[in-house]
């Protein structure tokens, strides 16, 4: 899929709610390690207030872009803006789950999500709140490292909700979970994708927040497929809104 044929196909606002521009966009993207191309020229803009799922086998290239949007990462070639500066600029505008929790495994879930509160220098929602959205429960008293993979993917995602990011970025959040337990994680983004946007505006002005989710589980992202973008060898295979979607 070459350069201009990715443009045309970009996620882009389509109604008042998303006008005030792209989220995060990429130019011509390539990102190498050694003789090894993670990225290959990827352009590709995802609009503020919209909800992308990013499909792709293993080494498509899925966690590299995410990476790069988070500013965790810097491109070989090309550039990354998100809300228009370099995403290092914006990180407080930004949340990032990875595959691994990044918890403090000697630290209960309270613990965890009071010190990532602090350095992040506000929690938009109390941390007690957080967890009980994902539910659990706050009062716990064992550290993370004795919790299951599943509760231990809960408390990662109330690490990264509590913040309540413009951008919220995703890499295999399904992972360890049950059926039952993505479900309602899913549920929980979509609700969460619904908040207004501090500063942006109030009512029905007012647009949601932005998600860009990686998955090998596209039944369970359904819901907020919006977009689903699909990824192979670092190039960017196909985007298909949900226009599109609606036709088949």
């Amino acid at each position: 899929m070459n350069e201009a044929r990715q443009e045309s196909a970009s996620p882009r606002a389509t109604d008042p709610a998303q006008a005030n521009g792209a989220a995060a966009r990429l130019d011509a993207v390539s990102k190498l390690y050694g003789s090894f191309a993670a990225l290959r020229k990827v352009t590709v803009e995802f609009a503020a207030g919209s909800s992308t799922v990013v499909l792709g086998e293993n080494g498509a290239g899925k966690s590299t872009l995410l990476r790069l949007i988070a500013g965790l990462i810097a491109p070989t070639r090309g550039a990354v803006h998100v809300f228009g500066d370099e995403p290092r600029r914006q990180r407080r505008r930004i949340a990032y789950m990875s595959h691994e929790a990044m918890l403090y495994d000697e630290l209960t879930a309270m613990e965890n999500l009071r010190y990532f509160a602090r350095l992040h220098g506000e929690a938009s929602c109390g941390p007690e709140q957080a967890l009980v959205a994902v539910g659990l429960d706050p009062a716990l008293t064992r550290p993370v490292g004795q919790y299951s993979q599943g509760m231990r993917q809960r408390a990662a995602l109330a690490r990264v909700l509590q913040t309540a990011p413009e951008l919220l970025l995703l890499d295999e959040p399904f992972s360890n979970l049950d059926v039952d337990s993505a479900r309602r994680m899913v549920e929980l983004l979509m609700e969460f994708r619904t908040q207004p946007v501090r500063g942006v505006g109030d009512g029905q002005g007012a647009r949601g927040r932005t998600i860009i989710l990686t998955t090998h589980q596209a039944h369970l992202a359904e819901p907020l497929a919006e977009t689903t973008l699909t990824m192979k060898a670092g190039t960017i295979e196909s985007i298909v809104g949900a226009a599109r979607k609606e036709e088949k």
